[in-house]
């Protein structure tokens, strides 16, 4: 059984017991989270098709905690300009943990 969710803009296949990283979302560690955007559906030989979401789907899933990402470094030259410029960026993310998926 899994399912494909649509998160901060993202869409994620999840299987029971799956962990996976989104965008940071507001919410305590240990906390469950009703994700109510399911696009797609797969239990035993059934099929959910959302349009675009599946009626009365939703999965829950508990909130791990907040970390942040690798660190990017954006590194700009300009060729003769004697113009450079170096930044860096860390995305705050949230990881969470599938605890059930409920179609119907």
């Amino acid at each position: 059984m899994y399912a494909i969710i649509e998160l901060c803009g993202e869409q994620v296949r999840v299987e029971k017991n799956d962990r996976f990283t989104v965008n940071r979302i507001s919410g305590q560690e240990s906390e469950i989270l009703k994700v109510e955007n399911v696009l797609f559906g797969k239990k035993g030989n059934k099929h959910y098709t959302g349009d675009p979401y599946v009626k009365d789907a939703y999965v829950e899933c508990e909130i791990l905690g907040d970390k942040r990402g690798k660190k990017i470094i954006v590194f700009k030259y300009r060729e003769r300009k004697s113009s450079q410029s170096k930044k860096g960026h860390r995305q705050d993310l949230t990881e969470l943990r599938v605890k059930d998926i409920h179609f119907e």
